[in-house]
C-alpha cells in the first residue's frame, strides 16, 4: 500500500510527465493484480514477481516526481505520533486520494482504470480491505482527538498538492481516515463543491 501511495501521488505531482504517469498507472495495476494473490498464497512466485515489478515502478516514480498531502500527513503521523510507516500509508491513502479527486480528474480516471474500480479512492480502500491492510488510522493507533493538532503540523509549511490545503480540511481528512468508512463519492463531491464556492 505504501508503494501504491507513491504511484498515486506521482500521478498528480506537479513534476509528473507522460512517462511517469504511464509507469505510475502500470505500477498500480501490477500491485492491485498481484497483492491479493500473494496474500492468498505467499508461495506464488509469479504473483510475488508481479508485486516486485509494481513496487519497482513505484520506487522509480517516487524518485522522479514529487509527493503531496498524503506523504506530508504520513510523515507527521510517523514523526510526531510514532505511528508505523507502512500501516499509516495504508490507512490514509484512500482518503488523501478522495481529497484530491476533483482537482486531478485525469489522474483519478487512470488510477480507477488501473484498479478496476468506479473511483480511485474506492478502489484503493477495497484493495486494502481485500488484502487485510489497515483502512483506518484508529487501527494503527491514531486518536481522533489529535486530528486538529496533526492538521496544524501538516499545514505549517507550504507544499505542492493539487487541492489547496488548510488546517480545517486536513483535520476533516484525518477524522475520516480515523473512522475508516469506505470513501463515498457523494460525500467527497459535496465537500469539494463547498470548497470551490469560497
Amino acid at each position: 500500500m505504501n508503494a501504491i501511495a507513491h504511484c498515486v501521488e506521482g500521478m498528480y505531482s506537479s513534476a509528473a510527465s507522460p512517462v511517469t504517469s504511464l509507469l505510475a498507472e502500470e505500477g498500480v495495476r501490477a500491485l492491485a493484480a498481484a497483492l491479493p494473490r500473494v496474500v492468498a498464497d505467499p508461495t506464488d512466485l509469479a504473483a510475488r514477481s508481479e508485486a516486485q515489478y509494481g513496487a519497482w515502478l513505484a520506487g522509480w516514480v517516487l524518485g522522479t516526481t514529487g509527493m503531496g498531502v498524503h506523504h506530508k500527513i504520513c510523515h507527521v503521523l510517523g514523526g510526531t505520533y510514532n505511528l508505523p510507516h507502512a500501516p499509516a500509508h495504508s490507512a490514509v491513502i484512500a482518503y488523501a486520494t478522495a481529497y484530491n479527486a476533483a482537482y486531478a480528474p485525469a489522474a483519478m480516471a487512470r488510477l480507477a482504470r488501473a484498479l478496476g474500480s468506479a473511483t480511485a479512492a474506492e478502489g484503493i480502500w477495497d484493495l486494502a480491505r481485500r488484502i487485510g491492510a489497515p483502512t483506518s488510522l484508529a487501527a494503527v493507533g491514531f486518536r481522533e482527538s489529535d486530528a486538529e493538532e496533526a492538521a496544524r503540523l501538516v499545514t505549517a509549511a507550504p507544499f505542492a498538492n493539487p487541492r489547496p490545503v488548510d488546517p480545517d480540511s486536513i483535520r476533516d481528512l484525518l477524522i475520516a481516515a480515523c473512522r475508516g468508512a469506505r470513501p463515498s463519492p457523494d460525500r467527497v463531491l459535496r465537500a469539494q463543491a463547498g470548497d470551490q464556492s469560497h
